[in-house]
């Protein structure tokens, strides 16, 4: 009789050829262009730092000086703005107006964004304005097969502060709250954190999330394959070697997601920070880069049949690049896999699956698997034209096969257009298709498509 293979063993064959198959694609692009001159003129002529260019240049800048001076000093602190490393596309631009004081060493602005989303779903939905598979309904729900609605969803207000002097270098603190809490009009803090030279203090992106390497999307929600968290750090990140070399490790204030019962096993307070870091090489003046990403946590529970306390290691490892094939035509990528990391995963962050019961081992927990695809390209028709696709894949892998109704994977497809009908304004129109699988065979799909407009100012 023929053994099935069981769920270890398919994830070992599967991520193996995946991870072969990212390295022989990353070194080939690795190959081909990190030799590229870093003065080519196409390089610099390309759509997408016209675009950046164009943002900049859209700043109104109110101070005393002269109109060379403040363009100067401005336009350095703006260009740190739109290349930080942990930019993500669909955060707000710089604001409309900055107040630059007669030194032009600080600078201050106060600014927003509108964004409005509206979607349709068909043939199976989701029942949250993110399109995340790990929600479509299993089995389908026919009284929601179709679904209409619209939210302020990324709408936000913060301050931006700008500034340099002898002991801190160039600095930056910067305070953002927004609309995307229950029914996604509650207002929230997302971020606030003061940056200074080469570190980072404060509430902002996790250091293990690459937020240049993930696909842009009109979907607030984001490929299903990506790792994305805000933790409240400290981060340092150094930049060397004729600016081709960065690492960076950070300390982060840990919350962890277990499924504990409250009869043999209890969630234990988290009192170990999560440390995560990153080695990465960059080339075409930071355009392209690829980065090998670290993650390591201490995961805390109660046996309460023992009465003991458990910590289990929790790790994540994840490969992460984009690499700009032409001018107008970028590629991106990630693998990742960990074990314990679930709650930094967008898809299997919406259930508890840091740590899980062990089948047949009453008050043990666990730290199952989890592995995660991203696949991306761009292609800008015009520096304010330019279209993206996102292919993405979640999996879990526990020990031992659920026979319920368990998420096993979930696959993401987005396509898009956006236009920047002006620097500040901007408009965006996708197809999302989406499949849930379970253990137990049973599957769900969804489609939707989203229309969204943005105002920055």
């Amino acid at each position: 009789m023929k053994k099935t293979p069981d769920s270890v063993t398919v994830f070992k064959k599967r991520f193996s050829r995946s991870l072969c198959l990212s390295a022989i694609v990353l070194s080939g692009c690795f190959g081909a262009f990190a030799g590229e001159s870093e003065n080519d003129t196409v390089l610099k002529l390309s759509p997408d730092r016209i675009r950046i260019q164009n943002m900049i240049e859209s700043t109104h800048i109110i101070g005393e000086g002269s109109e060379n001076q403040k363009k100067d000093s401005l336009y350095r602190m703006l260009n740190n703005y739109y290349y930080d490393q942990f930019r993500h596309s669909q955060d707000p631009r710089a604001p409309y107006f900055m107040f630059l004081s007669k030194n032009a060493n600080l600078a201050l602005g106060m600014g927003g964004v509108i964004r409005m989303r509206g979607y349709f779903d068909w043939n199976g939905s989701i029942p949250i304005s993110g399109f995340s598979p790990y929600y479509i309904p299993i089995p389908k729900d026919p009284t929601s097969e179709k679904s209409l609605a619209a939210n302020p969803s990324g709408t936000a207000f913060f301050m931006t502060l700008f500034g340099q002097n002898s002991i801190f270098g160039d600095y930056v603190g910067h305070i953002e709250a927004g609309f995307s809490g229950y029914n996604n009009r509650d207002f929230k803090l997302k971020k606030a954190y003061i940056q200074a030279g080469d570190w980072t203090a404060g509430y902002a992106t996790t250091t293990f999330e690459d937020t240049k390497a993930e696909p842009t999307t009109v979907d607030g929600a984001g490929a299903n394959g990506i790792n994305t968290r805000t933790n409240v750090l400290v981060r340092y990140m150094h930049t060397f070697k004729g600016n081709h070399w960065t690492v960076a490790g950070s300390l982060e204030i840990p919350s962890s997601s277990i499924d504990a019962d409250g009869v043999t096993t209890k969630a234990c307070a988290d009192y170990v920070p999560d440390f995560a870091a990153f080695g990465q090489f960059q080339w075409n003046e930071g355009m392209s880069h690829i980065r090998l990403s670290g993650l390591l946590r201490v995961l805390s529970y109660r046996d309460l049949l023992k009465e003991q306390n458990k910590n289990i290691v929790g790790w994540a490892t994840q490969l992460s690049a984009v690499v700009k094939v032409l001018p107008q035509f970028n590629l991106y990528g990630i693998a990742s896999v960990g074990q314990g990391h679930a709650s930094y995963t967008t898809d299997l962050a919406g259930g508890s699956f840091d740590l899980v019961a062990k089948e047949g081992s009453p008050g043990e927990l666990y730290a199952p698997t989890a592995v995660g695809y991203v696949f991306g390209a761009s292609y800008y028709f015009t520096p304010s034209l330019y279209s993206n696709i996102a292919l993405s894949e979640q999996r879990y892998y526990p020990r031992s096969n659920p026979d319920n109704a368990q998420y096993k994977y979930g696959l993401y497809g987005a396509f898009n257009l956006f236009w920047d009908i002006t620097p500040r304004f901007e408009v965006g129109l996708e197809y999302l298709a989406g499949k849930r699988v379970d253990f137990s065979g049973e599957k769900g799909n969804a489609n939707r498509i989203t229309a969204m407009m943005m105002l920055s100012f």
